[in-house]
């Protein structure tokens, strides 16, 4: 297929016949609905209010059966140089192998460097949490992890030491450390013992700005109970890094520097040792039935025919609403407290692994790529912005997440957020026509009629979770990742690259210095009059 063309055929008598079929007939096709209603373990997918019906949908299935989107999966598990545009093996699936039922085809010598990674944060979780700080060159005595990250070495690990909350082990509070600005440094720093305060330092080149300079700031301030020495304050840390000779220039001996390889991304990254705080907080066992959540989903990912075939039904259901029906954007809405981070985590692995306008042959691609992805907790969401889902002019398919089972015993709490969960979703597909709310009306008022009215037809997917565990998290995120593979083969774009974020930071570098008043570049009007202001204010 030429590489200018649209990738994504049109599928215009489809969605011409499906714009005068509302949802709420199409809901009462059950053989509709055990077609989009599957299930994986505990992982429950229902797109049964996505406006497709059988016919749509097995139009586009039989678009993506012919893009031998089987043959570019197996390349990738295989670790076959996929990511074109910087000649790398794209192997994060390799990282949870070991919880696999199927044979990994990930070449051995990566497969036996995973583990015996894995087998030496064993070590150093189990040394800390037994209070064996020594052994691992650490202090005696730890009360808190700060991990030092930005990017795919915050956002994943956040996610789940946020969302495992119930699996804490006692007595190790966890933090997180990105952004450059001083408030989150400073206000730890007010809270924290550096007596007893260990730094994981994750930055894969060991060169990333904000992750170094927040560092540099830590290490300071542990400094302070050794007189200053800042080689005694870098006994409290350790690095994720493939760069261990400016870690140990840094002062993290090769010992306390666990790697990061090329084949893994850093969006893709919180299965491997980027995972360390994920395995602080929660114990090496929770960590590796994180790892065991993913691997069941990688094989049904690699077995499952595209019907039956989860993260490709996500995918479709994307490519329905992006390409065919010209959604902008998503909303996505957990109905569960500690999934508070998931909209910002696929932030990230879906707009940078996504957000593309050119194939990798370099030609301009002709059809939308990635919608704009964002949400946040459910009910909160109800009352700010689900006005605008329900009667505003421009349609926003949903995601909705919950579970079934909740990490506590509050039952009336929990039938009340499932309640409005499957609520939404019913009334953003059904709605209310103006003959019902007349209907409802005591005085036959048309105008408060007419503003009581829901056109419904608007598409939301439900995902159910029996419980949020290590497993079903796993599993979770698994799902989406697969599906942000699909995207990019059916799009026709590298999901691996990100050259997107440099450009920002090359101009940065040359603005610091004009900062200080020591300019060595000539900057575009409006940027050079702010820099002026700042000057002035200073």
């Amino acid at each position: 297929m030429d590489a200018t063309t649209d990738r994504v055929p049109a599928f215009a008598e489809h969605a011409s016949r499906l714009a005068n079929t509302h949802l709420r007939d199409l809901l009462k096709d059950k053989a509709r609905g055990d077609r989009l209603r599957k299930r994986v373990g505990p992982v429950l997918l229902d797109l049964s209010r996505q406006k497709l019906d059988l016919a749509a949908l097995d139009a586009v299935g039989a678009y993506v059966q012919g893009t031998n989107w089987e043959a570019a999966r197996d390349a990738m598990f295989a670790g076959a140089h996929i990511n074109t545009s910087e000649d790398r093996a794209v192997l994060h699936t390799a990282l949870r192998a070991g919880g696999s039922k199927l044979k990994s085809p990930a070449p051995a010598a990566d497969l036996e460097e995973i583990e015996s990674t894995l087998k030496r944060i064993e070590a150093i979780v189990g040394a800390v949490h037994a209070g064996k700080g020594p052994d691992v060159g650490l202090p005696a005595t730890i009360t808190d992890v700060v991990n030092v990250g930005i990017g795919g070495s915050d956002l994943g690990p956040r996610l789940a030491v946020d969302a495992l909350a119930q699996f804490h082990v006692p007595k190790l509070r966890n933090h997180f450390l990105t952004n450059v600005d001083g408030h989150a440094a400073d206000g730890l720093m007010k809270t924290l013992d550096p007596k007893t305060t260990i730094v994981l330092l994750v930055s894969k080149s060991f060169n990333t700005q904000e992750t170094l300079l927040n560092g540099n700031v830590l290490r300071d301030w542990i400094a302070t109970i050794y007189g200053g020495d800042i080689k005694k304050a870098a006994g409290h840390f350790i690095s994720v890094s493939s760069n261990t000779k400016a870690a140990a220039d840094w002062g993290i001996p090769a010992e306390k520097v666990l790697p990061m390889w090329d084949f893994v991304g850093g969006r893709y990254s919180l299965w491997s040792a980027v995972g360390l705080s994920i395995a602080f907080a929660v114990g090496m066992s929770h960590f590796r039935a994180l790892l065991a959540g993913a691997a069941m989903i990688d094989d049904h990912f690699r077995s499952t025919p595209w019907q039956e075939n989860l993260p490709v039904q996500l995918a479709i259901a994307e490519i329905w609403n992006r390409n065919v029906r010209g959604s902008t954007s998503r909303a996505v809405v957990p109905y569960v407290d500690p999934l508070i981070d998931l909209p910002s985590y696929l932030q990230q692995l879906e707009m940078e692994s996504l957000g593309k306008h050119v194939t990798p042959a370099g030609e301009q691609v002709t059809q939308p790529t990635v919608p704009v992805v964002w949400g946040s907790i459910g009910t909160n969401a109800q009352h700010a912005y689900f006005q605008a889902l329900h009667q505003g002019t421009d349609i926003v398919p949903l995601e909705f997440i919950g579970i079934v089972k909740p990490g506590h015993k509050l039952e009336e709490n929990h039938r009340v957020l499932l309640s409005n969960l499957l609520a939404q979703a019913a009334a953003l597909a059904l709605g209310k026509t103006f003959d019902e709310a007349m209907a409802e009306s005591k005085d036959g008022d048309r105008a408060i009629a007419a503003q009581r009215t829901f056109a419904g037809d608007r598409p939301s997917t439900v995902i159910l979770l029996d419980a949020l565990t290590p497993e079903t998290l796993g599993a979770l995120i698994s799902l989406y990742e697969h599906k942000v593979f699909m995207l990019g083969h059916l799009w026709g774009i590298n999901a691996f690259d990100q050259w997107g974020v440099e450009l920002g930071k090359v101009i940065a570098q040359q603005i610091q210095p004009a900062l200080k008043g020591k300019s060595e570049h000539a900057f575009d009007a409006s940027t050079q009059a702010l820099i002026e202001e700042i000057a002035a204010r200073r």
